[in-house]
């Protein structure tokens, strides 16, 4: 029988040491019990004469021996370092059980050894039970409880422990966590189990009461509203739920704390908060508090500062002495961590090189609870920026970063150029914008410079529309491509399609859109810096639409007769510096030609003939949405547009006056169904003529505006208010308005066939251009209001959840326009973006005003969303 140097038969491996010296202990009190076997003089050191292994191990004897670190011949103290080395390290290795190392014999100064052991069990199979299939794996890869992992108590332990405190935070407080394991019994020699997790969530555990005691100052509602994300129940509330999470409790204590702070109550704290759980499986919390006593600010000086002078920098610290004190808001006057470009001192400072400035507010006096403050101000050395670069980049050239940088070598250090910069790339639309990170390296205070380092994620910039659907009297196919990255000089390159040359930045798109009743095909090409040394766009489009007339004894397309139109686009876009570089002015031309061949329809009066439209188009868009141009979280958007064409009435010779008179006399003979018709039929094509001579040269000017802003109410939470207008007028009202360009409102905003190139206006609730006359209107407004919500924005989808109000209404003319008398709508939809696809979404409005002919509110609609924004 061998004497027992140490006995460590645990498997909890936060243990170790406490199990080791337990051993040491036990080794050392069982000697005298074991002398009579083997007698050896504790303390004597020892020559190793062998070193056994025993016990159920797959390793040989040489591995353990060797991993051990006891080997032959070695000179070793009995008991001593040596063996607790031993112990720590086979059981560090998170591969052995039960190891226990004896003397087995001993000659003159010769010692030898076993080392009995068994191996940790590795995991054969994970079965659980309790949670939905779909989350399983998701569980087994947190917890990394792969087929082959050694099975330890520690594992167990910390499972048991992710899974309470996941489902703690999901409002499952009484959640049961069981784990077992089983022995795999067969041939197979090593030692293996089966795990069974059990989960009891139970039931989720709401928050029934909140009350305070304490308070005398501030009202329990008052507190209460200051606890963002411990609510008690409310049936009416939508966006907050009830249930209780620890994690969010301890936040929303120091929420209230802050909340008696910023009212004056400095010393204001939490003596105690209980949470008592109920009969109805609810639990109710009571906080008690003490306010403490009210303080003012004093005097409030600035010590340090020579870049900027004291009344300068109090005009941006905003408060007075005889203030109610409050520390929060000193603290965000001073630097506001929740918004990158506050205006507070620290932003002051940092946007004018001081990176390395430190400011600090120090109380000085508070007698009579008046608080007097130091500025205490470490201005430091400007900083200047000394190498800066990307990384990340594996598609898009490093030209088309780099000329959006607002950082560059030798610069002086401005935060707001690193926030700018972060949302430029953003904007770009070719990086995952919730991924792109401003790192900052090698900060040097003595040499008074920084090295700036852009990290950026890559994300799918092209987009593919294939869509297949019935409507118009037949299957309608689209194809389109849209290459967003593109790189056109390297076309001709074989080796750069990988699947396209890809990596200038440009945009290129091919459209084709087909049935039994037309054909359009379109091509457009855009380069965002013309030139590559001035942010100027230079685009151009170009479009052909063949419609052919349905036949009614056929039931098919008539194509002898057809209405074509082939347009062709090009425009300038210049970033201004004026006001801002937020602004961009854009110009562009364009040139329609309409040809009629035998198609008569009610959209014109004339069967055979032509229109031309050549227009100028100017805009002026002022954007700083930030960061991601899908999920915007701040900024606004206006734009507003005028569309104008030359008036030829004024050159062209033509007495439109007369015309105006003669066709107004022609429609009386033509409608007056009294007459002949040979005389009738001889009116209408009079008025054909007419209008031929009208609509030659489309005569017109169009304005538009729309305005976006984006509020981030909680974190994430986004308020988007929207209002839209747009006007169609005539030089010349003798000539009148056209028939083309009008508005169409109502629906999912999807245009069709834009034969008379329309535009659709999306107002959710209603059916498709239902809210205007069959022929358009030439004025209209919209107002929105949108309510967003992330579910993930991650790259390879970004998926919100949206809630909205809104309304608008058309009219023929601006005499009858009223912005008020709009028909309202509510709703919900989801949208989700993923970059192969582009935007998709589904919307159910709810109309609460009847369509025009209608008495009763329209009621439900859903609409489904491809590729747009509301």
């Amino acid at each position: 029988m061998g004497k027992q140097v140490n006995k460590l038969a645990n498997t909890l491996l936060l243990k170790t040491f406490l199990k080791l010296c337990i051993t040491i202990i036990i080794f050392i009190c069982s000697i005298n019990f074991q002398a009579q076997e083997i007698t050896y003089n504790k303390g004597k050191k020892y020559i190793l004469g062998s070193v056994t292994v025993s016990g159920n191990s797959s390793f040989s004897e040489q591995t353990i021996v060797t991993y051990s670190g006891l080997s032959k011949g070695k000179e070793i103290e009995i008991p001593g370092e040596d063996i607790s080395t031993a112990i720590k390290k086979l059981w560090n290795s998170k591969l052995f059980n039960d190891i226990e190392i004896y003397i087995i014999n001993i000659q003159d100064n010769v010692a030898y050894l076993e080392i009995r052991l068994s191996d940790l069990p590795e995991l054969n199979e994970v079965k659980i039970n309790g949670e939905k299939k779909g989350k399983i794996e998701g569980i087994i890869k947190d917890n990394k409880l792969t087929k082959g992992v050694k099975v330890t108590e520690n594992l167990i332990t910390t499972t048991k422990n992710f899974l309470a405190t996941k489902y703690k935070k999901q409002g499952f407080l009484n959640t049961k966590i069981n784990i077992r394991t089983i022995e795999v019994q067969d041939s197979i020699e090593k030692a293996r189990v089966n795990m069974v997790l059990n989960i009891d969530k139970g039931e989720k555990v709401k928050i029934k009461k909140i009350e305070f005691s304490g308070n005398e100052i501030l009202s329990d509602k008052s507190l209460r509203k200051a606890m963002t994300n411990t609510k008690k129940i409310n049936r009416l509330r939508i966006l907050k739920r009830s249930k209780f999470i620890d994690s969010a409790y301890q936040k929303d204590l120091v929420s209230v704390v802050d909340k008696l702070k910023e009212s004056g109550y400095r010393d204001a704290r939490i003596i105690t908060d209980s949470i008592i759980v109920n009969n109805d499986k609810t639990i109710s919390i009571d906080i008690k508090v003490n306010e403490g006593e009210k303080y003012t600010f004093g005097n409030i000086s600035f010590i340090g500062n020579t870049v900027y002078p004291n009344e300068f920098l109090s005009r941006i610290l905003r408060i007075r002495k005889g203030d109610t004190y409050n520390g929060v808001l000193l603290q965000k006057r001073i630097a506001d961590n929740s918004k990158p470009d506050a205006d507070d001192i620290t932003n002051w400072y940092q946007n004018n090189g001081y990176l390395f400035s430190s400011i600090n507010p120090v109380e000085v006096s508070a007698e009579n609870n008046v608080i007097d403050m130091e500025i205490r101000i470490v201005e430091g050395k400007p900083a200047y920026f000394n190498k800066v670069s990307v990384v990340g980049n594996d598609k898009t050239n490093d030209h088309v970063i780099y000329r959006e940088l607002r950082t560059r070598p030798g610069q002086l250090y401005s935060k707001a150029n690193v926030v700018r910069t972060v949302r430029e790339l953003g904007q770009l639309g070719f990086f995952d914008a919730q991924e792109i990170s401003p790192n900052f390296n090698n900060p040097n205070p003595n040499e008074g410079t920084i090295d700036m380092e852009y990290s950026v994620k890559e994300t799918g910039s092209s987009q593919i529309e294939l869509q297949g659907g019935y409507g118009g009297g037949g299957f309608i196919g689209t194809l389109g491509l849209s290459f967003n990255n593109f790189s056109i000089k390297d076309i001709f390159k074989k080796d750069a399609y990988k699947p396209i040359p890809m990596g200038d930045g440009q945009k290129l798109a091919l459209r084709l859109q087909a049935s039994r009743f037309f054909k359009t095909y379109s091509f457009s090409f855009s380069e965002p810096w013309l030139g590559g040394k001035r942010p100027v766009q230079f685009s151009t489009s170009i479009s052909h639409t063949k419609q052919f007339l349905f036949d009614s004894r056929t039931r098919g397309a008539d194509k002898s007769r057809s209405f074509n139109i082939t347009g062709i686009t090009f425009g300038l876009a210049k970033r201004l510096s004026v006001p801002d570089d937020y602004f961009t002015l854009s110009q562009a031309v364009s040139y329609q030609r309409y040809d009629l061949n035998n198609y008569n329809t009610g959209l014109f009066t004339f069967g055979d003939g032509f229109a031309n439209n050549l227009s100028y188009t100017i805009g002026l868009n002022r954007n700083n949405t930030r960061i991601d141009p899908i999920y915007p979280t701040g900024g606004s958007n206006f734009s507003i547009s005028a569309k104008l064409t030359l008036p030829y009435s004024l050159f062209d010779g033509v007495d439109y006056a007369s015309l105006k008179n003669e066709r107004e006399d022609l429609i009386i003979i033509r409608d007056d169904i009294s007459q002949n018709t040979a005389l009738r039929t001889n009116a209408s094509d009079r008025i054909g003529e007419i209008d031929q001579e009208r609509y030659k040269w489309l005569e017109f000017y169009k304005i538009k505006f729309k305005a976006d802003w984006y509020t981030e109410l909680t974190k994430d939470l986004v308020l988007r208010p929207s209002v839209e207008f747009g006007f169609l007028g005539a030089y010349n009202n003798d000539r009148g308005n056209i028939p083309f360009e009008r508005f169409f409102v109502g629906g999912d905003g999807l245009g069709t066939t834009s034969l008379d190139g329309r535009e659709t206006i999306a107002l959710r609730g209603y059916p498709n251009q239902s809210l205007s006359d069959p022929d358009g209107g030439t004025v209209y407004n919209k107002f929105s209001l949108e309510l967003r919500y992330p579910i993930t924005l991650k790259a390879s989808a970004k998926i919100y959840a949206l809630g909205f109000l809104e309304g608008g209404s058309a009219q023929n003319s601006f005499r009858d326009f009223n912005p008020f008398n709009i028909s309202r709508s509510a709703g919900l939809g989801i949208r989700i973006f993923m970059p192969a696809f582009g935007l998709l979404g589904i919307d159910f409005g709810h109309g609460f005003d009847p369509l025009p002919g209608e008495t009763g509110k329209h009621g439900w609609e859903t609409h489904f969303i491809i590729g747009q924004q509301f």
